[in-house]
């Protein structure tokens, strides 16, 4: 076993320690998730984050290119000749004046890291690069997720690029939209729909997974969430290595969540930070999980005590209800959160707070963002969304420094972007109406004029 990097049971009480290359991703002990361990005393570890900016001046090197490679001091698992790169992270963390006074924040204290800049257009390629990475070094020849349709973008297009591994992805019936889904059919990923939603596809795909020994890329893989750190590196950086008060992230399947707690925490413990900032987790309203069991049950982290039989019994609560995520923000539309006990853990090591919003409060954030110059899909505009809410309850001061994760490109999702503006009220009700979102306040609809030269320049004069 490679005693400098290695894998280990996220647990404190097992502590079990798995080989680099082992692709089982669960603890042989006692079934917990594992992390991407270092003994960092053997590690050349920066003396201060600032020695990182001289990667960039470097950038011919494809390494010091990747806005996630250049930090590669801080997730050191692979050897340079095995990294796997497309140029990912190449992203920008800008600061938000009109969106800080939507959400009620003061003028300079709100930026918005937008990972929409990413190749396959999402915050998933952070984690891929490093996946894919660590697949390669395994001589896996296959590599599988299942998918709301970014990670299977991600996929796609790193196994497209490189030419290394064939992509297979799992999808739910109706449950992807069709800007994600055209990017793994044009990058040839192998595309199984099966009859369920993600949670079930996620099942699947392990069981798939392990019977044919394909590589599995969902953020199970403690290898992901590895890269998934280089959005807060890249946070700090933008921010001349200030930490930020708060980071507040939608949350899904609790990778990022999770990868961010772990990357504070290890700054820490390096000393290379004095404190980690607050997170808070954002789910939608149609897809709880996480709010429920953390606000409304109790469940926390506990140091790593056994997980509390409240998430076992509201789990089942959900099987017995065929109770199933709904929510327009699809990239969040997940129940049953693999990540979980990391998020715990990540909110104790963090401080921080969980909330839900509506998919009307998310598609009128959604509305202000772009107004503001930053596209995004849906689940993007949970953070922002739940910020504003936390601003109304005080837990977040106005003066507080935040920065709000936008995780994808509006063009992942377009649909419901159209809908929400569209001045045609079937289009409206058929895609938004049904989930009872209301006709939009911060909509720009088109102004519909005869095609007369004197009509069109009145119109203009009046709207512009």
């Amino acid at each position: 076993m490679n005693d400098i990097a290695f894998q280990r049971c996220i647990h404190p009480q097992c502590g079990a320690t798995v080989d680099l290359l082992d692709t089982h991703f669960q603890c042989p002990k006692c079934g917990s998730l594992l992390d991407v361990a270092y003994d960092w005393d053997k590690l050349p570890v920066p003396k201060k984050l600032q020695d990182l900016e001289a990667k960039w001046s470097d950038r011919a090197n494809p390494l010091n290119f990747s806005g996630v490679w250049r930090f590669r001091e801080l997730f050191p698992f692979a050897p340079e000749a095995s990294i796997m790169t497309i140029g990912e992270g190449q992203t920008l963390c800008q600061k938000a004046d009109p969106v800080a006074e939507y959400v009620g924040l003061k003028p300079g204290k709100l930026y918005l890291q937008y990972e929409g800049m990413n190749p396959s257009g999402s915050f998933k390629d952070n984690g891929m690069t490093a996946a894919f990475t660590h697949a390669g070094m395994t001589g896996a020849k296959r590599a599988a997720c299942a998918s709301t349709g970014n990670t299977s973008a991600s996929l796609a297009i790193y196994c497209a690029a490189t030419n290394l591994m064939r992509a297979v992805i799992f999808i739910g019936s109706g449950k992807i939209s069709y800007g994600k889904l055209s990017q793994a059919l044009e990058h040839g990923a192998l595309t199984i729909q099966i009859a369920g939603d993600f949670d079930d596809a996620l099942r699947r795909v392990q069981e798939v997974s392990r019977q044919l020994g394909i590589y599995l890329v969902n953020s199970i893989n403690p290898f992901r969430l590895e890269g998934q750190k280089s959005v807060m590196f890249r946070v700090l950086e933008a921010l001349r290595w200030e930490v930020p008060d708060w980071i507040v992230v939608p949350g899904g399947n609790l990778g990022n969540t999770s990868a961010f707690g772990k990357a504070f925490a290890e700054l820490v413990d390096l000393g290379l930070i004095a404190r980690p900032p607050r997170i808070a987790v954002i789910n939608a309203a149609g897809a709880d999980t996480f709010y429920q069991l953390y606000e409304r049950n109790g469940v926390r982290w506990n140091g790593g005590a056994t997980l509390d039989p409240k998430v076992g019994v509201y789990l089942k609560y959900l099987d017995d209800a065929n109770k199933r995520a709904d929510t327009l923000a699809s990239a969040i539309e997940i129940n049953r959160p693999v990540n979980l006990p990391k998020a715990l853990r990540a909110l104790e090591r963090c401080g921080g707070c969980v909330r839900e919003v509506t998919d009307q409060e998310i598609l009128d954030a959604k509305a202000k963002i772009g107004a503001g110059g930053l596209g995004c899909e849906p689940a993007s505009a949970a953070s922002v969304a739940g910020l504003q809410k936390l601003v109304r309850e005080g837990v977040i001061s106005s003066d507080d420094r935040v920065v709000c994760i936008l995780t994808a490109h509006l063009l992942k999702d377009p649909t419901a972007t159209v809908a929400y503006h569209s001045s045609d009220p079937k289009m409206f009700d058929d895609v938004l109406g049904k989930r009872g979102v209301r006709r939009a306040g911060f909509a720009n609809r088109a102004v519909q004029v005869p095609n007369d030269l004197a009509e069109i320049v009145k119109a203009i004069e009046l709207y512009a």
